[in-house]
């Protein structure tokens, strides 16, 4: 079994991403410059928004972080999202998910302009990513690309089993792995809460993309010897063996189906890491193209 290291290929990606940042201001180009906008006071939020401007910092870009208060009007959100848009000092625009109910998800992103969407949520990337055209791709499945690629991994004519159906990981996944493309060129079955027999389809995975959100869902007789797992789940459960009284757990049981693995994430410093690093490498791209 070998961990699939995201903490150590996203620092790789970063010191990859400030060359070339120090080569574009070298030649006269501008800070490529990523803004957020955080609504509300969640924990978890407010910590991966600080280590997005955190790694935006390490590679050299500029960052601009706006706060929200949790009760502010949905219009007032999205003259922000406006004001973003029209500033030619910005590159990349992230609105941190999840928002609070009596905002609509959909109407923000929408309102994100395509050519800052770095998160690749914006319905004209997503339709663009299905036609296999440039496009920002979706953070989170991007950063799964880029770490199996990295570490060699053989996905040509095998079998991909995606848990978990959202439009964020799940099923931008399940579209990326089938493209003919380097890592790419699988069977893929798609499957989520309705599907019944998921015990049967999730052993017969050569890789096994788990994104559900539901802790030490996938246990060591869902998976097969030698598979390739990779987990995207992270969940904050109460730990009497943390100081914090928290521990954060992956989708996947790991020490329970690591040794039956080839490859597997760790939870933390898995995927996380690598979506952070694909956020960077689309806020670049955007960039350049300005």
């Amino acid at each position: 079994m070998q961990l699939l290291d995201g903490k150590l290929t996203s620092n790789t990606l970063k010191d990859e991403i400030a060359v070339e940042v120090s080569a574009m201001l070298a030649s006269g180009g501008k800070k490529p410059h990523l803004a957020a906008i955080l609504v509300g006071s969640d924990g978890a939020s407010e910590t991966y928004v600080n280590a997005k401007v955190k790694a935006c910092e390490k590679v050299g870009f500029d960052s601009t972080l706006v706060r929200l208060e949790a009760d502010v009007s949905e219009e007032i959100l999205l003259n922000e999202v406006r004001k973003i848009n029209e500033n030619p000092a910005i590159d990349g625009l992230i609105v941190q998910l999840p928002l609070p109910k009596h905002i609509s998800e959909i109407k923000v992103t929408e309102t994100i302009i395509p050519e800052k969407d770095v998160d690749g949520f914006h319905p004209v990337n997503l339709g663009r990513m299905m036609l296999n055209l440039p496009s920002f791709l979706p953070a989170t499945p991007a950063g799964i690309l880029e770490l199996l690629d990295r570490y060699d991994i053989e996905t040509s004519g095998k079998h991909c089993v995606v848990i978990g159906r959202s439009h964020i990981v799940g099923s931008p996944m399940s579209i990326l792995m089938a493209r003919n493309t380097k890592v790419g060129n699988c069977t893929v079955t798609l499957t989520h809460s309705r599907t019944t027999n998921l015990k049967e389809i999730s052993r017969s995975a050569d890789i096994l993309i788990v994104a559900l959100g539901k802790p030490e869902f996938v246990t060591e007789d869902m998976v097969k010897e030698g598979a390739v797992v990779v987990d995207v789940g992270i969940t904050r459960v109460k730990s009497d063996k943390t100081k914090s009284g928290w521990k954060l757990k992956g989708d996947v049981a790991f020490d329970e189906v690591a040794p039956k693995c080839s490859f597997i994430t760790p939870v933390p410093g898995g995927v996380g890491p690598m979506t952070i690093a694909s956020l960077l490498k689309n806020t670049l791209k955007s960039a350049k193209q300005s």
